[in-house]
């Protein structure tokens, strides 16, 4: 299986001819051919970069059929450049044994869209109390690497520095949703002017950098890797940066709806706008745009989490949490980072695709296009601008908070191992 692809531009550089053989690529330059038979996609004007890789998706499958299933959010990984993802354990059965975690593997490469990796609970049914066997899914036909409760805060202290410590030794990685319940009882909204203006209970900040600061320290005793899902406070990026500096193994990502929007939105009491954590001030935002241009936060991290209909389309406090963000990534980061200058398309790389395949322990994602490496690659127009309609995207649910927004960039190929799974908005 051959395919040629004419005039990219790796990085947004010079253009060149790349070919790929059996999910290679074999030969970059000008004026290339291949053998008879080969596939020939023109990408005159078009950035490539290695494939993306999302360290936060929630793919609902099994128990959650209703809102996404592995094959309708591969299909929008893929048209959103992804070739890998992370699937998170909060299904029904929850993925905390190599039962649950074997199927979503399998189930992933049955589709074939994009390597779907599960991620493991951390504790048994996602419930804090006993520790899950993590040393079972990391073992199993799964490899899980990473492992999780998120959606829940492994709360108890003694059970996180537990799992930190088998961590190190299976050499896995931990990520955290970092909230502290305790502060967060009844929340609806970032505490702030505009949750007092609503009336909607707070979500203080200071429930997401308490833990990161715990976690840090408990990170650094273990010599463990700890990733910290979804940041949203300006003040959790202090910490962070404190650890780093210290040696502390830590990572960290953002998603696309705190790099963009703002706890403004709320006015109107839309459910579309309810994540967790919250939505919160501009200056929050400012700060994660500034931090992932830095790399005190390391990626970004969709936290995709489809709902159907009957689980957004409610009055605000029965609302469930969560918004799609698999096909609108790319485009919000160019938005953000890109046009404003904080981020050139090497780092758009950085952040969406060599660090999360590190952090993921992923081997042959995220790799230099270089002759020699595995062919796994997403084509972007530059130039390319779309409207965002909900009911228009590969996902089950709609539930997309940039509803009828114009955003800038769009996917036109992505490549997984040399196979072109999605083309011009199409899956494959």
């Amino acid at each position: 299986m051959s395919l040629l692809i004419r005039n990219a531009h790796p990085y947004g550089e010079d253009a060149v001819d790349l070919l790929v053989e059996d999910g290679v690529i074999t030969a970059i330059g000008a004026d290339l051919s291949g053998p008879d038979g080969t596939d020939v996609l023109d990408a005159e004007g078009q950035v490539l970069l290695p494939g993306f890789v999302d360290l936060h998706t929630h793919l609902r499958e099994p128990g959650g059929e209703e809102s996404e299933t592995i094959a309708t959010g591969s299909a929008a990984a893929a048209l959103g450049g992804y070739t890998a993802v992370f699937a998170m354990p909060n299904t029904d059965p929850v993925a905390d044994s190599e039962v649950v975690v074997e199927h979503v593997r399998r189930r992933g490469a049955e589709v074939g869209l994009v390597d779907v990796h599960p991620v493991g609970a951390v504790t048994v049914g996602l419930e804090g109390v006993k520790m899950a066997e993590l040393g079972t899914m990391a073992r199993s036909r799964a490899q899980v690497r990473m492992f999780s409760d998120d959606g829940r805060c492994v709360h108890d202290p003694v059970i996180m520095r537990r799992a930190l410590e088998y961590a190190s030794a299976l050499d896995v990685v931990i990520a955290q949703h970092a909230e502290d319940h305790r502060l967060t009882v009844g929340a609806q909204a970032h505490e702030g002017v505009v949750a007092s203006r609503l009336g909607l209970a707070g979500w203080p900040a200071t429930a997401e950098e308490t833990i990161v600061a715990r976690d840090c320290a408990l990170a650094r005793e273990a010599g463990a890797a700890l990733h910290i899902c979804h940041v949203s406070s300006a003040r959790t990026i202090d910490v962070l940066r404190a650890a780093k500096a210290q040696g502390v193994r830590v990572s960290a990502e953002v998603t696309p709806h705190h790099l963009l929007l703002t706890d403004a939105r709320l006015t109107g009491y839309d459910p579309v706008n309810k994540v967790n954590p919250p939505l919160r001030t501009g200056s929050d935002t400012e700060a994660m745009r500034a931090a992932l241009a830095e790399g005190v936060i390391d990626v970004v991290g969709t936290d995709h989490a489809p709902h159907a209909a009957q689980y957004k389309d409610t009055e605000w406090s029965a609302a469930k949490p969560g918004m799609l963000g698999l096909q609108t990534a790319l485009s919000v980061v160019v938005h953000t980072m890109v046009e404003p200058g904080l981020l050139d398309w090497r780092g758009v790389a950085r952040v969406m695709s060599e660090r999360p395949a590190e952090i993921g322990n992923l081997p042959d994602h995220g790799r230099p296009i270089e002759e020699g490496e595995p062919a796994n690659l997403t084509l972007v127009d530059p130039d390319g601008v779309w409207t965002v309609r909900g009911e228009k995207l590969a996902s089950r649910a709609s539930n997309t908070p940039f509803e009828g927004m114009r955003l800038p960039a769009t996917v036109t190929a992505t490549i997984l191992r040399g196979r072109i799974t999605a083309r011009n908005g199409e899956v494959t």
